[in-house]
């Protein structure tokens, strides 16, 4: 259909339906989440048509705010389709030196204690305290749950962190505005057409 510009799938689905088949039936033109298994083939070989739009946000922020990443040390915990691997994808790209952790990761604070750059994308409330910080680093936080209280908060403890960072973004309003904003920025191009080979 010619008079739609963008699709997405809207995740998680219900159990009795197959997320595969229905996100790759998108059109890859069309898919401005960039989750199609051709959109993500495509960043992984580095020539990414279409990025997921929470990663892409990420690196939006970094870039307006103009940190460095080359040669920094990235760590990314979580390694989700939706952030964690496309993340550490552009990190790669952006010539970062990237560690993926995740649930069975052994030592999780010493790991994320040698990050420059820590991005949190797990989905357990405030579950990143300052053991884990390293001192001056750059922190997203990507996370969104409701606390005990079912006060919105992010992965990481904000409060006990913020002195020990140089820099984090906030939750709410931090990484999910951003999101939306690529989205719609994806949404355009693909109405201009600039996703068609």
């Amino acid at each position: 259909n010619q008079d739609v510009d963008g699709i997405i799938v809207q995740l998680p689905l219900p159990k009795h339906l197959n997320e595969t088949k229905l996100v790759n039936a998108v059109s890859q033109s069309k898919d401005v989440d960039g989750f199609t298994y051709y959109n993500a083939g495509r960043l992984f070989r580095g020539n990414p048509l279409i990025s997921p739009c929470t990663p892409q946000g990420i690196m939006y922020m970094l870039e307006h705010e103009n940190v460095e990443i080359a040669g920094k040390r990235a760590v990314v915990v979580g390694r989700s389709n939706l952030v964690g691997l496309p993340l550490s994808r552009l990190l790669i790209q952006a010539d970062a030196t990237v560690t993926v952790c995740h649930s069975k990761t052994k030592d999780l604070a010493t790991i994320t204690k040698e990050a420059d750059l820590l991005f949190v994308a797990i989905g357990q409330s405030r579950f990143i305290t300052k053991e884990y910080v390293k001192e001056g680093a750059i922190v997203i936080d990507v996370g969104i749950s409701r606390d005990q209280d079912n006060k919105l908060s992010g992965d990481v403890d904000f409060d006990e962190v913020i002195d020990k960072v140089s820099m984090i973004s906030p939750v709410p309003k931090g990484v999910g505005p951003l999101t939306i904003a690529m989205l719609l920025s994806n949404t355009l191009k693909a109405y201009k057409g600039e996703f068609c080979e």
